[in-house]
């Protein structure tokens, strides 16, 4: 193996990047509110709650709200919106027996594995990362579940860090992990949002790739960013290796 080849870093998000989060809260909100008897339409209150989420986790990482406050938050709120006053002791039973519902619906993207195996196969001696907003304790708990926990050398966490993504500390962190057994030449960082991940990763000097799963409609200001910062944008992780091949043609000094 080759110094270069052992110096090839990529790093991904977890939630909707390699696992099928929204996918599974929408799955576990529905059987949940079944569970509950309220009498709502499906597909309105899956909405609902991804609204919930949006608004409470982000308060989370903005240090308005505890973890667990964010979610006794999202669990008062719907439960409002059915009918149903929860008390703060009351709304953490919601949340808890909801989690267990969600928990069974978590699943890898259809596209995680091969891509995984074709980064490996392409790039031998690849290290892969993950870093994440959230608590490490709860994502590890989901790679584990989800049996790839063994595939990725280092997790870096929000919660851990005290510091969110975009914020370049975050990435730095990363890099920093994986430098202590050998330098790292080159590296990428994959992830569905585009200024959370793919543009972060690009301000903290990283190749920022954006999975952009649902064709998004850039606006002016977004389409100038994504150019200036020579962000990739890939429609499924099937197109990660090649397009990081393409980008990585030349010697990593010259990247």
């Amino acid at each position: 193996m080759t110094s270069l080849q052992h110096g090839t870093v990529v790093l991904f998000d977890l939630d909707d990047t390699l696992m099928a989060h929204r996918e599974a809260v929408a799955g576990g909100i529905v059987q949940h509110m079944r569970e509950r008897a309220y009498l709502a339409d499906a597909a309105a209150a899956q909405r609902l709650w991804h609204e919930l989420e949006e608004r409470h986790y982000h308060a989370y990482l903005a240090g308005d709200l505890t973890f667990e406050g964010q979610r006794r938050a999202r669990a008062r709120d719907f439960a409002l919106a059915h009918g149903e006053e929860l008390d703060d002791p009351a709304a953490g039973v919601w949340f808890d027996r909801y989690f267990e519902r969600y928990r069974d619906e978590w699943r890898l993207h259809d596209d995680a594995l091969p891509a995984l195996d074709e980064l490996e196969s392409r790039f031998p001696g690849v290290r892969l990362g993950i870093i994440t907003n959230g608590e490490p304790d709860f994502q590890r708990a989901k790679l584990d579940r989800l049996g790839v926990s063994a595939r990725f050398e280092h997790v870096v966490a929000s919660g851990a860090l005290g510091v969110t993504k975009p914020d370049r500390r975050i990435f730095a962190a990363a890099i920093e992990l994986f430098s202590e057994s050998a330098p790292v030449e080159r590296a990428a960082y994959v992830g569905d949002r585009l200024r959370t991940d793919a543009l972060g990763a690009a301000d903290a000097g990283l190749v920022g790739v954006w999975l952009d799963r649902h064709d998004t409609q850039l606006d002016e200001d977004d389409a100038t960013a994504v150019r200036e910062a020579q962000v990739i944008v890939i429609p499924s992780l099937a197109d990660l290796t090649s397009r990081l091949g393409k980008r990585w043609g030349a010697p990593a000094g010259d990247v």
